[in-house]
C-alpha cells in the first residue's frame, strides 16, 4: 500500500540477496579469494599459538564464513580464530583440543542469550583505554612466544622447555640465547623482513587509474596481489626452501609435520575428558576454565562489534549490535559441531576484504569454501612448513595491535584515563583475566568519582549563584551541601539567599532529593533562602510531587535575579558577577 514501509527482514541475507547485482559478482569472488589466501597461513598459525594440532586452526576458519553470510550485518567483517582469541584459548584450554572445542560452545550459547537478551550494551562499560592496554599487552605477549620456542609451539629461535609465564618467558629465553637453532632464527627473522617489506609495499601502493598505460596496471596488480597474500607467499617460499633441503637429506628447519587430511567430523562437543587415571567430569571442566568462561565470550564479542562499527562507520553503512551478537554465537556454538576453537571479528583479514572491494557478506562463501578445499586436498602440503614462518606470520600480524600513539594522545588530552590503561597493561603480563578486569574496575571508580564529585560553579553577587556542571545523583548531594554551606554560611560571608541553577541537570533520584530539602532547611535556620532556577521538566516534576516547604522556581538565573529583593529575601539584586576571590570551579 501507498505510504506503507515494508517490514524489515529478520534475516540479514535477505536485506542483500534479492538485490545482489552482478557487478558485484566478481568483487566478491576477487576479496574471498584474497582472504582465503590470508586465512589458511594464519589458521595454522594461531593453532599454533592456541597449543592445539594445526588442524584445529583450519577447522575453526570455514563456520564462522559461511554463517555470517546468513546473519551478518557488516559486509566488511570476517570471522575466525585470531591472535588474542588464540591466546586466551591457550590459558584457558590447556592445549586440549576437547576442553577448546567444549569452550567454543559454551562461548557460543552465553554470546547467543547476550544477544537474545539485548544485553550488548555491557560491552559500553570497558572503556577504550582497556581495550587499548589489552590488545598492547597481548601483542607483546604473543610475539614473544613466537621469538621463544615452548612446548608444544615451535618458533623462531628454536629453544625448548620454556616457561608460559610471560616474565619467566624473557628469563629463560634471555639465559638459553645461545641454545638457539641458527636455521630457524636465521628463516624467522628472513620471513619477517620479507613480510614487512611486502606490507610497506602494500600500504604506500598509489591507485592505479584506468587510463595508465597496460604495464603500469599490470604492475600495479602485481604488487597488490603480493602485498594482500603476503602470508600465503611466505609460507610458501619457506616450505618450498624446506623441502629444498630434505631432498638434499639434510633439514635444519623444525617442520609443522604430518596434519590429519579431510574434513572434520561433524559431532557434539565432548563434555567429559579421558584422563589416565579416570575421567574428567563436565563440572570439573567449568571449573578449570573459570574465568575463562566470561573473559572468552566477552573478548570474543568485545572484537566483532568494535571492528564492525569501525568499518561499518568508514564505509558509511550501519551494523545491527545484537545481530552481531547472534551472530557471533550461532558461529561459536555450530563450530564446535566440526571441532572449532572460539573465534571472533579479524581485524586484519577484515581490512583485506575491505581493501579487495567486497560488496556483500557473500565474499566470505569463498574463503570457507578455500579453507575447506586446503582440508580436503591440501594437508599433505603443509608437512613441510617450517614453523619459524608460521612464527613470523603471527608477529607480523601482531606488531600492529601495539599502538603507542594511543599512550601519547591520552597524556595529551586526559592523562587520568592512562591510569586504567596502565594497570590493564601491566596485569595483562601476569594473568589476562587480572588485567582485564583490574582495568575495568578501575574504568569503573573513575567513573563513579565523576558522578560523585561533579564540577558545581559558584558565581558569587548580591546572590550566591550555584550550578552543578551534570546531573545530581545520591553520590553527589554530600559534595553539593558542603560546597554550598561553606560559602554561604562562611564567616566573612555576608548573608544573601542561593540560586541553585539546575540547567545542566537532568536527572535526579530521591536521595539527592532528601539531601537538597535537609540543604534548604539549614540554609533556613541561618536566615538563608534556597530557590531553584532552569529546571528541566524531569527535574521539575520529581520537586514538584515532593513538595519541598518554601520551594521557589524560576525559569532563568536573570530572572532569579531581577527578583531577588522582592522574594529572596534582601535588597534588590544586583546582576550576578564572578569576584576576584571566588574561584568559578570547585571539583
Amino acid at each position: 500500500m501507498p505510504g506503507c514501509r515494508c517490514p524489515r527482514p529478520a534475516l540479514p541475507i535477505l536485506r542483500w540477496l534479492p538485490r545482489y547485482s552482478r557487478a558485484w559478482l566478481p568483487l566478491d569472488l576477487l576479496a574471498g579469494l584474497a582472504v582465503g589466501l590470508t586465512t589458511v597461513p594464519q589458521a595454522l598459525a594461531y593453532a599454533e599459538l592456541a597449543g592445539l594440532p594445526l588442524q584445529y586452526g583450519l577447522y575453526s576458519s570455514f563456520m564462522g564464513c559461511f554463517v555470517y553470510c546468513v546473519l551478518g550485518t557488516a559486509k566488511d567483517v570476517t570471522l575466525g580464530p585470531t591472535a588474542i582469541m588464540s591466546l586466551l584459548v591457550s590459558s584457558y584450554a590447556c592445549h586440549e583440543p576437547v576442553r577448546a572445542v567444549l569452550l567454543a560452545f559454551l562461548s557460543g550459547c552465553i554470546q547467543l542469550a547476550m544477544g537474545l537478551l539485548h544485553l550488548g550494551f555491557l560491552l559500553d562499560f570497558i572503556s577504550f583505554p582497556v581495550i587499548k592496554g589489552f590488545t598492547s599487552a597481548a601483542s607483546i605477549t604473543i610475539g614473544f612466544s613466537q621469538v621463544k620456542l615452548s612446548v608444544p609451539a615451535q618458533n623462531i629461535l628454536g629453544l625448548q622447555g620454556i616457561p608460559r609465564q610471560f616474565f619467566l618467558q624473557v628469563y629463560e629465553t634471555l639465559r638459553r640465547i645461545g641454545e638457539s637453532r641458527a636455521g630457524d632464527a636465521v628463516l624467522g627473522l628472513s620471513c619477517l623482513a620479507v613480510l614487512a617489506g611486502l606490507r610497506a609495499m602494500r600500504s604506500h601502493l598509489p591507485q592505479a587509474g584506468p587510463a595508465g598505460a597496460l604495464a603500469v596496471r599490470i604492475s600495479h596488480l602485481i604488487v597488490w596481489i603480493c602485498g594482500t597474500a603476503r602470508n600465503a607467499l611466505v609460507v610458501l617460499f619457506a616450505g618450498l626452501v624446506a623441502y629444498s633441503f630434505q631432498v638434499m637429506g639434510w633439514q635444519p628447519f623444525r617442520l609443522t609435520g604430518s596434519i590429519p587430511q579431510g574434513l572434520p567430523p561433524l559431532r557434539l562437543p565432548r563434555f567429559s575428558l579421558a584422563a589416565p587415571n579416570g575421567t574428567v567430569p563436565f563440572q570439573s571442566l567449568l571449573q578449570d576454565m573459570g574465568a575463562g568462561l566470561a573473559v572468552v565470550p566477552l573478548m570474543g564479542l568485545l572484537e566483532t562489534i568494535a571492528i564492525a562499527k569501525a568499518f561499518a562507520s568508514q564505509n558509511g553503512y550501519r551494523i545491527d549490535p545484537n545481530q552481531e551478537l547472534l551472530a557471533l554465537g550461532v558461529t561459536n556454538v555450530l563450530g564446535s559441531f566440526v571441532s572449532s576453537y572460539p573465534i571472533t571479528g579479524s581485524f586484519g583479514r577484515t581490512a583485506v576484504n575491505a581493501q579487495s572491494g567486497v560488496c556483500t557478506p557473500a565474499g566470505g562463501l569463498v574463503t570457507g569454501a578455500l579453507v575447506l578445499l586446503s582440508l580436503a586436498y591440501l594437508t599433505s602440503l603443509f608437512y613441510y612448513i617450517p614453523k619459524a614462518a608460521l612464527a613470523a606470520v603471527i608477529i607480523s600480524a601482531v606488531v600492529p595491535m601495539f599502538d603507542a600513539g594511543t599512550f601519547r594522545t591520552l597524556w595529551r588530552v586526559k592523562r587520568l584515563d592512562l591510569v586504567p590503561l596502565c594497570v590493564t597493561f601491566l596485569l595483562c603480563f601476569w594473568e589476562v583475566q587480572y588485567g582485564i578486569v583490574a582495568g575495568v574496575l578501575v574504568s569503573g571508580i573513575l567513573l563513579l568519582y565523576s558522578i560523585a564529585r561533579p564540577p558545581i560553579k559558584v558565581s558569587e553577587g548580591a546572590v550566591l549563584l550555584v550550578q552543578p556542571g551534570s546531573s545530581l545523583h545520591f553520590p553527589a548531594v554530600e559534595h553539593l551541601r558542603d560546597c554550598v554551606c561553606s560559602r554561604a554560611l562562611a564567616a566573612a560571608s555576608a548573608a544573601r539567599p542561593v540560586v541553585l541553577d539546575c540547567s545542566h541537570v537532568s536527572s535526579i533520584d530521591y536521595t539527592a532529593l532528601l539531601g537538597l530539602a535537609e540543604l534548604q532547611q539549614e540554609l533556613c535556620r541561618h536566615g538563608l533562602s534556597l530557590a531553584f532556577c532552569g529546571l528541566q521538566d524531569p527535574v521539575l516534576q520529581v520537586l514538584l510531587s515532593a513538595d519541598l516547604e518554601g520551594f521557589q522556581h524560576f525559569p532563568s538565573w536573570e530572572e532569579a535575579g531581577r527578583c531577588g529583593g522582592a522574594e529572596l529575601g534582601g535588597s534588590r539584586a544586583e546582576p550576578f558577577s564572578s569576584t576576584a576571590e571566588s574561584p568559578g570551579l570547585i571539583q
